[in-house]
């Protein structure tokens, strides 16, 4: 039985990061899940903080250099994603945003994603479902319902058991998918048998 890999993409800025910290918990919580279940787990991490500059030549030439093509290889071919951004200005950060944006068109489509946010405070919690849930809705990856954030004050030793127990349900949920259905043997662009509209109107024409 082939080993389930985790591709997690993290996009902390600082070292350490907090966004990273969270990336790795969520991260162990899903492999220890899937060990208990008796699968072989990979996990593979995807630090956007070293790749910022290939991946803004990327935007500039069109060309990725090394070693963008490497991490994309990376989060394309994994069992699943788990995301992490730090909120700024309300939303994700530009270079976890470039990051997707380099990815071709179906990349993601059916693949399991968990996402993960960190903020200064609980009130940058809202991009989780206005941000970063509708940038992956549009590259079709099939998140899972429980998302996780992070504020400053989670890390607190008093506060560790709420966030603790939102890994948790976040964990189980992706878990829960991976053991019905590995992301590899889904087809990989869902709307691949898709006639587009003008085909199917060229068809109905008359001769």
């Amino acid at each position: 039985m082939e080993a389930i890999t985790l591709a997690v993409v993290s996009a902390g800025l600082s070292q350490p990061s907090s966004t990273r910290l969270l990336a790795d918990r969520l991260a162990e919580a899903v492999a220890d899940r899937l060990t208990r279940a008796g699968r072989e787990v990979r996990i593979e991490h995807v630090e956007l903080r070293e790749l910022a500059h290939p991946i803004a030549d990327n935007l500039v030439t069109g060309f990725p250099g090394e070693p963008l093509p490497h991490a994309i290889d990376t989060v394309t071919g994994a069992d699943a994603v788990i995301a992490v951004s730090p909120i700024f200005s309300a939303s994700y950060s530009g270079l976890f945003k470039s990051f997707f944006d380099v990815l071709e068109q179906g990349a993601l489509a059916g693949k399991p994603a968990l996402l993960g946010a960190t903020g200064g405070t609980a009130r940058h919690s809202l991009a989780l479902d206005h941000a970063l849930r509708p940038l992956f809705a549009y590259l079709r990856a099939a998140v899972v319902p429980s998302a996780v954030f992070a504020a400053s004050e989670d890390w607190a030793s008093a506060e560790q058991n709420g966030l603790r127990l939102h890994i948790d349900r976040a964990a189980d949920e992706l878990v829960a998918v991976l053991l019905q259905q590995p992301a590899r043997l889904r087809r990989p662009d869902a709307f691949a048998d898709v006639v587009p509209f003008e085909q199917q109107l060229a068809a109905l024409r008359l001769p």
